[in-house]
């Protein structure tokens, strides 16, 4: 989300009384009992940063924030909603546990979405998208976003930011990114993006922050939509949501290629169950193929699970050396996810 990965202490949060339940009792609660404000909690540090960051930049503008579902910036709203399992260590490791990673859980992602998120809020701040400039070089705001996204990561017209080239999925999302790799020190972005078409889009951000910088935004609502007040679901129930929300939608078969990696050869019959080879190095593969595409690794996780049920299934023996096997099996499960990546539902930040 490459700052160092050490997590920031969490002065400040208030005790209350689920911090002391198991997991199992506390996917009971309502979202809306969580009791949890942003005053207090590490990503408060997050947000003093990116003020900073704007008030180093000359603009005046201040997103508000506020707890919500997941990260976003509404329409029209000048503010960002946080998602609130940020909001203590121990919803932290419930995220960890129902979606094998915290997105936004270090202090360099946080702030990496924050910037992001920062130039969706700022856009709505001054109704930049009027703009004609804005249009010429973002396209055109009101454009549907895709069902399916397929980015093409040699591109050189678009910033690299957040993973999953959000860049490439819409015009707003451009905007966005872009504002954000300009929150950097301008020495940073000129010299990472010299000779890219991208650079004429940071050079026209440049130039319309200093248009809009000691300009008072002319929507200032302090409005928090879906503020997690407001939410009845249960933790359980949001985390069913969830997990439908990013599934990947993929055939149960790769035999093909699952019987070039591994055998079925009779002379193999006392080797590894190549199911259980695959469990046994779960964790280190879905995390390879999680960095080196970009994907979840929940989603990368469940290509992985349909790999070991058809192991088990062809009755697969895990044959040869481990080192090589495990990176073959890293490879092929990249390729696929990729595959099933350039067809996935598109879910925006």
């Amino acid at each position: 989300m490459t700052r160092a990965n050490r997590k920031p202490s969490r002065p400040g949060v208030a005790r209350k009384a689920w911090t002391r339940w198991p997991q199992s009792r506390l996917l009971d609660l309502r979202m809306r009992d969580l009791g949890l404000t942003i005053e207090g909690t590490w990503v408060a540090t997050g947000i003093a940063q990116l003020e900073q960051d704007l008030e180093r930049r000359g603009l005046r503008f201040r997103p508000h924030f506020w707890f919500s579902t997941e990260w976003f910036t509404p329409d029209g709203v000048p503010g960002i909603a946080v998602p609130f399992y940020l909001g203590h260590p121990k919803l932290m490791r419930l995220e960890r546990t129902q979606m094998l990673e915290v997105e936004g859980g270090t202090a360099d992602a946080c702030l990496k979405i924050l910037r992001h998120e920062c130039g969706h809020a700022l856009q709505h701040a001054y109704r930049l998208q009027l703009r004609s400039g804005w249009r010429r070089h973002f396209g055109a705001p009101g454009r549907k976003y895709p069902d399916e996204y397929r980015p093409n990561p040699a591109s050189r017209r678009f910033v690299q930011h957040l993973r999953l080239y959000y860049a490439q999925s819409h015009p707003v999302e451009d905007f966005a990114e872009t504002f954000a790799v300009w929150l950097q020190p301008r020495a940073v972005w000129r010299k990472r993006y010299a000779g890219w078409p991208a650079l004429r889009k940071l050079e026209y951000v440049d130039q319309l922050m200093a248009e809009i910088a000691g300009v008072t935004p002319p929507v200032r609502t302090r409005r928090h939509i879906e503020g997690l007040p407001t939410l009845s679901l249960t933790l359980r129930e949001y985390y069913e949501q969830k997990r439908e929300q990013y599934s990947l939608e993929h055939p149960d078969v790769f035999d093909r290629d699952l019987l070039r990696l591994f055998s079925d050869a009779p002379e193999h019959r006392r080797s590894e169950r190549a199911s259980a080879f695959l469990r046994r190095n779960r964790a280190d593969i879905r995390r390879l193929v999680s960095r080196w595409t970009g994907e979840y690794q929940f989603a990368v996780d469940q290509v992985l699970t349909d790999m070991i049920g058809r192991c088990r299934d062809l009755k697969l023996r895990a044959a040869g050396p481990e080192r090589r096997l495990r990176m073959d099996a890293a490879l092929m499960l990249t390729v696929n996810t990729m595959h099933f990546l350039q067809r996935r539902r598109w879910v925006a930040l």
